[in-house]
């Protein structure tokens, strides 16, 4: 939990980031978070209801802190999609809860921020058409499982194949890697995928917006990885997503996702690049 807190003081710090505007989000409403959650599940993570089972699934204990925080982060995801249709590009220094369910958490994930951004802003007539790109190294089950039935958002999960969860759920681009794959085999899939989407947009019509989950667990160190990409790697990696939607003149909000390196400074220092590359990018439109 020590990444957030050091990441954010990174940005501050930062020579890169000076002129960038740090905002404290709003939390997800109810309205907002049951765009894409059940009535019943929202009411129980806010009254502390859950089941023990539940909350072990979820893998930390409730307190009202943690909803606040889980709300918040969605909210966050929010924000920063409203603040790349206006600016072109944005980034929560949380967020990429990918494996949250319409109706239950999972794996240090409450409410699904990416799922629940895109259809906030569908319903106000933001945008119409959106593409959720998941880079991180364990597949958005819960974010497949909510879309499944939504045409107008393409969901695209690259992951380890016997990397959690156990049971994948079907994304519309599902690319599962196996164990120790590395940059250049990594990066060649990630070009492979938006090739695919490219071809997607061709036939259905342009997206109005792309979420992108930039996780720091593809490193080689990652404790729950398995992948082996170097930072060299890391940066390839997002350099391609964010070139393409360059390309493709598309608006990009940015999710932090996963990291679970021992050393939290390999963490920040993925995520601290990340958020460079996307500085650079900004700069260059």
């Amino acid at each position: 939990m020590s990444k957030y807190r050091l990441l954010r003081q990174r940005v501050v710090e930062s020579e890169h980031h000076r002129d960038d505007t740090l905002i404290v989000p709003q939390a997800a409403t109810d309205e907002q978070l049951l765009h894409c959650h059940t009535p019943d599940y929202v009411q129980r993570v806010q009254s502390g209801t859950l089941t023990k089972q539940e909350i072990r699934r979820i893998g930390f204990p409730w307190s009202a802190k943690m909803v606040e925080r889980s709300r918040r982060s969605t909210g966050a995801t929010i924000s920063a999609a409203r603040a790349a249709i206006d600016e072109g590009i944005s980034a929560n220094l949380a967020g990429g809860t990918h494996h949250a369910f319409a109706g239950e958490g999972e794996g240090y994930c409450v409410f699904n921020d990416a799922a629940v951004a895109i259809r906030t802003l569908q319903s106000e007539g933001l945008i119409q058409r959106a593409a959720i790109i998941d880079l991180d190294v364990h597949q958005g089950n819960g974010t497949a499982s909510i879309l499944k039935d939504v045409p107008s958002v393409f969901t695209c999960s690259v992951h380890g194949v016997k990397n959690f969860p156990l049971r994948k759920m079907p994304s519309d681009l599902d690319i599962s890697l196996p164990d120790g794959t590395g940059d250049d085999d990594y990066c060649d899939a990630l070009r492979s995928v938006l090739a695919k989407l490219e071809k997607h947009q061709s036939e259905s019509g342009q997206f109005d917006l792309v979420i992108y989950l930039a996780g720091a667990d593809p490193y080689k160190n990652d404790r729950l990885g398995r992948l082996s990409l170097t930072m060299d790697g890391l940066r390839r990696r997002d350099e391609l997503v964010l070139q393409w939607c360059r390309h493709n003149d598309l608006p990009v909000a940015i999710a932090m996702a996963g990291g679970y390196s021992v050393e939290v400074k390999e963490i920040v220092d993925i995520h601290s690049q990340t958020l460079h590359i996307a500085k650079v990018w900004s700069l260059s439109r």
